[in-house]
């Protein structure tokens, strides 16, 4: 079953909330001697999951939503959902830089694209197996 709007927008949230946060709070930890200290870059981190969820969920799953209806199978190649995470970094990074507390490129870079991966593993691996009607139900949580 190919994911439906609404469940892209409730994995995407769920996702970023269950995996992301907790996710990006140990890596905040991990990084704060890199980025001057934890209230730096716990300011960061939280400002960039928050602008990733928020910017993905009004922008960014609409216009997959969009562009797969132009594939026949109405649903991305896996290659394709890895590439995603490269213009919503470059949308994050001038969001954080321009209106957030900014960090470090290269603490931004590591927090941001491990926050991606394991949430990207998280979910075409141990979701799959947890919650195992997720796909029949068009990606709905619920």
């Amino acid at each position: 079953m190919v994911p439906t709007f609404t469940g892209r927008l409730q994995t995407r949230l769920f996702s970023m909330v269950v995996i992301g946060l907790p996710w990006t709070l140990l890596m905040c930890l991990a990084l704060a001697p890199a980025a001057g200290g934890l209230g730096p870059i716990l300011r960061a981190g939280l400002f960039s999951l928050g602008a990733t969820l928020a910017v993905g969920l009004v922008l960014w799953e609409p216009l997959y939503h969009f562009l797969m209806q132009f594939r026949w199978e109405k649903d991305w190649p896996t290659l394709f959902v890895l590439t995603e995470s490269v213009p919503e970094a470059a949308l994050v990074w001038l969001l954080l830089d321009r209106l957030g507390p900014g960090a470090p490129f290269g603490v931004f870079l590591t927090l941001f694209f491990s926050t991606w991966l394991v949430v990207f593993l998280v979910l075409h691996g141990p979701m799959r197996v947890v919650f195992l009607r997720w796909r029949f139900r068009g990606g709905r949580l619920g």
